[in-house]
């Protein structure tokens, strides 16, 4: 069995959903595990991954809107340390999750055929964020 362990950086810019399969399908087939498992951990609390739709933008659209409704920005929040935008990230965060878990069959990742990964980026202004991608296979 072996193991495979890659930290990608990547850089948001603002609230939005950005599709990440292909760059870590890329560290997938650069690992040649033919037959695992792929954990993804997103090293924070002010965004989420999340396995969605990846053919039609209006689900992506309408997923912020309904969060955007569900946990308003301008709430009376009492952590505002980092500014008013991020304990609305913080609940968003909670809401979604920071982890997945994704087959790996032939080389490549069991996703279906309308699933992309996303990194969902709820702060309002770009940030760097860090994916931790571990594959375990052989």
């Amino acid at each position: 069995m072996r193991q495979h362990q890659q930290v990608l950086k990547l850089q948001t810019t603002g609230k939005s959903l950005c599709r990440v399969t292909q760059k870590i399908q890329a560290i997938v087939a650069e690992s040649q595990i033919q037959t695992g498992l792929c954990t993804l951990f997103l090293r924070h609390t002010s965004a989420s991954l999340l396995i969605q739709e990846n053919a039609d933008p209006d689900v992506l659209k309408d997923l912020e809107n309904f969060f955007a409704k569900l946990v308003p920005e301008w709430e009376n929040y009492i952590h505002s340390t980092e500014g008013p935008d991020d304990m609305p990230a913080h609940i968003r965060t909670a809401l979604t999750k920071t982890s997945e878990q994704i087959p790996i069959a032939n080389g490549r990742l069991v996703l279906g055929i309308w699933q992309g990964i996303y990194l969902w980026e709820h702060r309002q202004h770009g940030q760097t964020r860090e994916l931790v991608i571990h594959l375990i296979g052989g």
